[in-house]
């Protein structure tokens, strides 16, 4: 089927294919998935079981109690009861001929007086042949639209994408991605989270169906941990203050970790951070990942999820190429202080006026984006013929002076004088050029397990049989 088919013939195909039966088990916002089903016709043949259980008490008699209801664990529970209910109940009986599924939604769409986050979770566990072991897709969605009818709509066109992606296309994994959009836009739906597991998807590595959300738009931004699972952003950030790091850590270097370790020390000191779990990111942009091409090299990709993994740190994949973006994207999501740190160098770079020429208000209105809800910039130094330029003796443009001097006066800029001086002289693109060559002297610029890793791997060209 092409990706543009209508999702009613997609609910009918999976309607007619005998080898799939199951459940379909939906909280928060009606049986919006079960009913595309039944109206295609011939649910039979696919519908063992269609319920909602909307009371809590209900709820937590059926799959056990929860802290909360929209959340990856209440799904998960969902999904594990339901299917292990079609084995107990019809494995015997048909289980030779019948690839078992559970679907599962656990939703908050829009309520009727407004104003609440409309999101929630949905997943597939699914069988792709009678007897065999389950895979599973487990995705994280915001319903994007005004009113929530249109949330409920858009949502069952997921649901209904999502099983068909599942049944006929877990054998192409970004496909499969790519064909959760269908019949939506990425004005309605977000997905911000997709996980793929079990013996389909044994090869997959969910970093690059991470990177692919935001690929295609499904997602401004995607999150993995240092233990390389992907994250939901929102549930990560919630309440946290947030230190992130933009760069290309092609490879990190011990100048990227120093940054925000010295970052890490002021951050610390804020009033406002009292209390406060930090969170240290590093982030990757899309239009870094391409360095200046069209295609993400993914072998490159995953070489720097790797370094940054071996490092301990959380990556934010993002399509925010404006620093304000990225910045709105953030304070959306935690209600704690957010710091930035960056070099003299990208300090410089955002002073260039031709940066903010996609806003009506230009340079002004892209800093009055970035700077409210007190929004700081840590300053590493930097070294330019053989001198330390901090951002005290940083000059830029002379007609953008006056408003640097005042953002400095104000305090939107921190100067990061706890740094190390025998590390500026590193840069990453004299590491990267040094990796392949029969040349050493980039081992101690990096971190050591980076290093390791480098050698292990061979990460960007580097011999390992000389």
């Amino acid at each position: 089927m092409d990706a543009g088919v209508d999702t009613l013939q997609k609910a009918l195909q999976i309607n007619l294919d005998l080898r799939w039966y199951g459940t379909i088990a939906e909280i928060g916002a009606g049986q919006e998935v079960a009913r595309w089903f039944f109206r295609a016709g011939g649910a039979a043949g696919t519908v063992a079981k269609s319920m909602s259980a909307y009371d809590m008490g209900v709820s937590d008699a059926i799959y056990g109690k929860a802290d909360r209801y929209v959340s990856k664990g209440r799904l998960q529970a969902m999904l594990d009861r339901e299917f292990e209910l079609n084995l107990d109940r019809l494995g015997d009986e048909r289980g030779d001929e019948t690839a078992f599924f559970a679907f599962a939604d656990t939703v908050v769409a829009r309520s009727y007086r407004g104003g609440n986050e409309c999101h929630g979770w949905m997943g597939a566990k699914f069988q792709s042949h009678p007897r065999d072991e389950p895979s599973q897709i487990v995705l994280h969605v915001r319903m994007l639209d005004p009113e929530a009818a249109m949330q409920q709509e858009a949502l069952g066109i997921v649901g209904v994408n999502l099983l068909y992606a599942a049944f006929f296309e877990h054998h192409e994994p970004e496909r499969l991605v790519e064909s959760l959009l269908d019949r939506l836009t990425t004005g309605r739906i977000e997905i911000d989270m997709i996980e793929l597991k079990g013996i389909e998807f044994r090869a997959v590595d969910n970093r690059l169906m991470a990177l692919k959300l935001v690929q295609v738009g499904l997602s401004g931004a995607a999150m993995f941990g240092p233990d390389r699972q992907v994250l939901q952003p929102s549930e990560v950030l919630r309440k946290k203050a947030i230190l992130v790091e933009r760069g290309s850590f092609r490879p990190p270097t011990v100048v990227n970790i120093d940054m925000l370790e010295a970052a890490r020390k002021k951050f610390e000191t804020d009033p406002a951070v009292a209390g406060r779990e930090i969170l240290v990111l590093t982030e990757l942009t899309t239009a870094n990942l391409r360095a200046g091409g069209d295609v993400v090299d993914r072998k490159d990709f995953l070489a720097r999820a790797e370094l940054l993994a071996a490092c301990g740190m959380t990556v934010l994949i993002s399509d925010f190429l404006a620093y304000h973006r990225l910045a709105a994207y953030l304070a959306w999501r935690t209600d704690g202080r957010i710091w930035m740190v960056m070099g003299v160098p990208s300090l410089i770079d955002l002073f260039d006026e031709s940066q903010h020429a996609e806003l009506p208000g230009g340079i002004l209105e892209s800093f009055g984006r970035l700077f409210k809800n007190d929004l700081r910039l840590f300053i590493y130094p930097m070294l330019r013929d053989d001198r330390v330029v901090t951002i005290d003796t940083v000059r830029v443009d002379e007609d953008l002076q006056p408003l640097f001097d005042y953002l400095y006066r104000r305090g939107s800029f921190v100067a990061l004088d706890n740094f190390k001086p025998d590390y500026l002289p590193i840069l990453s693109r004299d590491v990267l050029k040094r990796i392949p060559a029969d040349d050493t002297s980039w081992e101690p610029m990096v971190p050591p397990e980076v290093c390791e890793l480098i050698k292990t791997r061979g990460f960007f060209g580097y011999q390992r049989v000389r």
